[in-house]
């Protein structure tokens, strides 16, 4: 367990391993805890580092809600440079998708590769009467309901048809951990996701990862941005749902590596 301090926010992160330094951001039902079989199974090669992004997990929380996801990628380049490195490679799922991306276009020189899984598009990919009731129900059930009551609610939709029990307990109790800051404002910020015309600009080496059967993000979203994002390779991960990566952990890591030394090699 670690911390460092970004301006008044706290970030906590949790890091293994020794190598180039491989910095892991989560999605919106997540922390750092759900990256427990990255953290061991890619640590051989690499430093992996997996934080709670603000208002999440040990991480302290913002003053404001955070409106943008712009906010959180200025976080992430104090927190990439408060650890003394110039450059990372940079693993985002869903809304750590959206962080990584946003980072990657404005800061291209710290970034040596870019993976995105189960990538969001936010209120691109859909009208504007379905962003505003999307966004207005996020709100509500986030004031009336508990954590744990959302998390049960929730938690299907990220799996697979017939989960694995554990896996669906395990992404239950860490679901149930959000807070209404760092929920309300990730909230606010897919509701304001645009990053279509930034997607042309990337031009580090990209791998775009998508669960099979991923209800929240399917598959064709993740086509959208293998489309657009030039020299881009699409690995889709077979029987998994939108947390494919707690799925199936040992698939997701061998795709990483496989990528990861491709890259290095050339």
């Amino acid at each position: 367990m670690a911390f460092l301090q970004v301006e008044d926010l706290t970030i906590h992160y949790e890091i293994e391993g020794e190598g180039a330094p491989l910095i892991i951001l989560h999605g919106m039902g997540n922390n750092s805890q759900s990256w427990k079989k990255q953290l061991k199974g890619l640590s051989e090669q690499f430093t992996v580092i997996a934080w709670d992004a603000p208002g999440y997990g040990k991480s302290s929380d913002p003053k404001e809600e955070l409106k943008e996801f712009t906010q959180f990628a200025d976080v992430l380049k104090g927190f990439i440079e408060n650890l003394n490195y110039e450059s990372v490679t940079l693993l985002g799922h869903s809304m750590g998708s959206a962080i990584a991306l946003d980072f990657c276009s404005r800061f291209p020189q710290m970034v040596d590769a870019l993976i995105i899984s189960d990538a969001t598009r936010g209120a691109v990919a859909l009208s504007k009467e379905e962003n505003e009731r999307k966004l207005k129900n996020r709100l509500t059930n986030m004031e009336t309901m508990e954590p744990k009551e959302l998390a049960k609610l929730r938690v299907t939709d990220l799996l697979s048809p017939q989960p694995d029990p554990e896996i669906k307990k395990e992404a239950e109790r860490i679901y149930g951990q959000i807070r209404p800051m760092g929920f309300r404002s990730v909230a606010y910020s897919l509701f304001h996701l645009n990053q279509m015309d930034t997607l042309s600009s990337i031009t580090v080496p990209t791998l775009v990862i998508c669960g099979e059967l991923d209800k929240v993000t399917p598959v064709s979203e993740s086509e959208v941005f293998h489309d657009a994002i030039q020299g881009s390779k699409m690995v889709i991960i077979p029987g998994t749902g939108h947390l494919c990566y707690q799925e199936d952990p040992n698939q997701f890591n061998s795709i990483v590596l496989e990528f990861l030394t491709t890259v290095a090699k050339k």
